[in-house]
C-alpha cells in the first residue's frame, strides 16, 4: 500500500510488517499505525510485508527515507524472517532513522525493540527513542484491526512520528550535501 500526493518533499516512510506466523497480528497492527500516519503527518507510506519474502526487499528499502518496524515479540527476541530480510541488505538502511510499533504479551514486544536496535546500530541506521508499544495485544486486536480505541497509543504514534518525521528530513539533507560513507 502507498498513500501519496504531490510533492516532491514529502518524506517517504517503509513500514514493515515482521512477522510470518499464521494468525499474525502484524498486518492488523500495521493497518493501525498506517491510519494514524495517514491522519496526522504528509508523509507517502510504503507497505512492505516481510511474508512477501526477500525478494526485491533491498530495492523498497532503498527508496525510503525512514522505516517504521512492526513487530511482535516471540520468545523475547524478533522474528527470524525480520533478522533475513533486514540481512539482505546493507547500505541501504545507512544514515536513516528506523522507529518500532512493537506488540506482544506483558512486556508488549519491548524486548524485540532493544534487540533490533542493536541489530540497525550495526546497520548505522538511527534508532527513534520513543515508540508505541501494545501489551496483551490479542485483547486489544484482532485480524480485522483494533478492537476499541487507543487514545494513548494514537498520542504515541504522533510523537513516534512527529521524531520520525525530523530525523528522516534532516537525515535525507544530510545524505544529499555529503553521502555517507561507512
Amino acid at each position: 500500500m502507498t498513500t501519496s500526493a504531490t510533492g516532491t518533499d514529502r518524506l517517504k516512510i517503509a513500514v514493515i510488517i515482521s512477522s510470518t506466523r499464521e494468525g499474525r497480528l502484524g498486518p492488523a497492527v500495521a493497518r493501525w499505525f498506517l491510519g494514524e500516519a495517514a491522519t496526522n503527518h504528509d508523509v507517502d507510506l510504503d507497505l512492505v510485508d516481510v511474508a512477501d519474502g526477500v525478494e526485491g526487499f533491498a530495492a523498497r528499502i532503498a527508496g525510503a527515507d525512514a522505516f517504521v518496524i512492526v513487530t511482535p515479540e516471540y520468545n523475547h527476541g524478533y522474528p527470524a524472517p525480520l533478522k533475513e530480510a533486514i540481512d539482505s541488505s546493507y547500505a541501504e538502511w545507512r544514515a536513516k532513522p528506523v522507529a518500532f510499533v512493537s506488540y506482544g504479551g506483558m512486556s508488549g514486544g519491548l524486548r524485540a525493540v532493544e534487540q533490533l536496535r542493536q541489530v540497525l546500530a550495526e546497520m548505522h541506521a538511527t534508532t527513534i527513542r520513543d515508540t508505541v508499544s501494545f501489551h496483551s495485544v490479542y485483547e486489544k486486536f484482532d485480524a480485522n484491526g483494533p478492537l476499541a480505541e487507543f487514545e494513548h497509543s494514537a498520542t504515541a504514534a504522533k510523537v513516534l512520528l512527529d521524531q520520525l518525521t525530523w530525523w528522516g528530513i534532516a537525515l535525507r539533507e544530510a545524505r544529499a550535501k555529503r553521502p555517507y560513507a561507512a
